[in-house]
């Protein structure tokens, strides 16, 4: 008899709780292998395929195309251990045996906290008998010796019938081993709450604990109850889903009532236009957010005679080889000034009110693109010629444009670099990208009047605008940057000293 097994949107890293469905990459009816892509997701950072870890036949999907889904809940069920009627698909892909060639390794083919990797061995943990911190969602029970309390089996409340059938226990967790969670919102959740996540049984496969868990957890110990409401299966799954989340912005142990509903697209007034603040557009908003409300930011600019470095850019081109972009020029430029002014390559660590700095360049630069703002990141900029960084440039930007920049393409930035001159305006006052603590602005480089050599004349005029973090440096290693930038602009011969 066919296993139906539920496989839910995994963490996919870097603090991401949700993920929109672009397509569905599977039917109902299909047969899918181990690791294969089954649904293709936006997040607020970039467009992931996500591989299904089980092998057989899809039985149910939920979501459409279009839905915005949790870290957590159901993507797809597949029927494991039954061939198909059609015969399609190897005994494999039905079985959910990762194929011979994987070994005793697996695919390998995983993204954050799952995949098919063969777990090592690791030593059972006896229970110590005693009452339980908190159950988990769909389960029953009273703490131990309390009123109305079930037997206990190991040291835990008895686990209630579904539909009918008595669970099984769950095993033991290894005393030295890992505690089955993905994700480090339920670490966290749980560490500032002070529950021992080990005391837990988790409602997900393999006794996966989720948010829901943690949270139900935290409830019952707040109200002094252990006892959760009867939950009905999923459709397709026979099993009881987990209790739901609280509401978003809510503490875990409170269950006040909600407010009433805020006006939205669903109810909008007459001439009004709303549009969800989600994915890429919702993720700027909140960044931008931060940035204002926690850093302390403040912009100086000079204009700059740009004409010698055009003259330099052309003249590279001209000798062979592969064109090198403005952009890489100014970014060469950035990498020496922060050599010399390293107050900026920073953060600050509110927690432990210190400030970080580093000896890395990951530069990051802003990429107007059809999903909207993007910041992909250069890697060991510091570290890279002028053909290096073109190339790179041109390479992130195409990813950008075609939606094929990973999480890690854009995260981990140190310094930004914003050409907005591309926009066709001189000057902005640039909002920094949190965490980082400075960012250099660059406007259009356009004809204007200049006195040069003790004569008026008609120049290559740039404005460069710096907006930094005042608790990082005051304004005279602000300023001392700006003004590097500019002679470096001005006299690119003056690079020669840091080459």
């Amino acid at each position: 008899m066919a296993q139906v097994l539920e496989f839910k949107l995994p963490d996919l890293g870097e603090g991401l709780t949700e993920a929109e469905i672009v397509r569905w990459l599977v039917e109902v009816g299909d047969v899918v292998a181990i690791d294969q892509p089954v649904v293709e997701v936006e997040t607020a950072k970039a467009m992931v395929e996500v591989p299904c870890p089980y092998g057989g036949v899809v039985t149910a999907r939920f979501g459409e195309e279009g839905t915005e889904l949790p870290v957590g809940a159901p993507l797809i069920t597949v029927a494991v251990g039954e061939r198909p009627a059609s015969g399609d698909g190897g005994d494999a892909a039905v079985s959910g045996e990762a194929p011979a060639a994987a070994g005793a390794e697996g695919s390998g083919n995983v993204l954050v906290g799952y995949g098919t990797s063969e777990a090592p061995a690791r030593r059972r943990r006896v229970r110590r008998t005693g009452p339980v911190q908190g159950t988990a969602p769909g389960r029953t029970g009273t703490a131990a010796g309390g009123p109305g309390s079930a037997p206990a089996v190991n040291g835990r409340g008895a686990v209630p019938a579904v539909n009918g059938r008595a669970a099984a226990p769950a095993a033991p967790q290894a005393e030295d081993g890992p505690v089955p969670v993905i994700s480090p919102l339920v670490r966290r959740l749980a560490r500032q709450n002070g529950l021992d996540l080990r005391e837990l049984t988790g409602s997900g496969p393999d006794g996966l604990i989720l948010r829901a868990d943690v949270e139900y957890a935290l409830r019952a110990a707040g109200q002094g109850t252990t006892a959760a409401p009867a939950a009905q299966p999923r459709p397709g799954t026979g099993r009881a889903p987990a209790t739901a989340a609280a509401p978003r912005g809510a503490g875990p142990i409170a269950d006040a009532p909600r407010p009433a509903a805020p006006r939205s697209s669903a109810n909008a007034a007459p001439g009004e236009i709303r549009t969800p603040l989600k994915g890429v557009r919702g993720a700027v908003a909140d960044k931008l957010a931060r940035s204002r409300r926690e850093i302390p930011d403040a912009t100086c600019w000079v204009d700059a005679d740009a004409t010698e470095l055009m003259r330099a850019r052309a003249a590279m081109n001209a000798a062979g080889g592969p064109k090198v972009s403005l952009l890489a020029l100014l970014a060469r430029i950035c990498t020496a000034a922060l050599a010399r002014f390293p107050e900026l390559n920073s953060t600050v660590d509110t927690e432990a009110r210190e400030i970080v700095r580093f000896d890395h360049v990951h530069l990051g630069f802003a990429a107007q693109t059809d999903r909207g703002l993007v910041v992909p990141v250069v890697r060991d900029a510091h570290a890279r010629d002028a053909e290096s960084l073109t190339a790179e440039f041109a390479r992130l930007t195409e990813a950008g444009r075609s939606g094929a920049l990973t999480p890690a393409d854009l995260t981990g930035g140190t310094f930004t670099l914003n050409n907005y001159g591309v926009f066709g305006v001189d000057g902005s006052t640039p909002i920094i990208n949190h965490p980082e603590a400075a960012m250099l602005g660059v406007g259009r480089i356009v004809p204007k009047p200049w006195v040069h050599e003790g004569e008026l004349a008609v120049r290559q005029v740039v404005q460069l605008s710096l907006t930094f973090d005042h608790r990082v440096c005051d304004g005279g290693v602000a300023g001392g940057f700006l003004r590097y930038v500019a002679d470096c602009v001005e006299q690119p011969a003056v690079l020669l000293r840091t080459l």
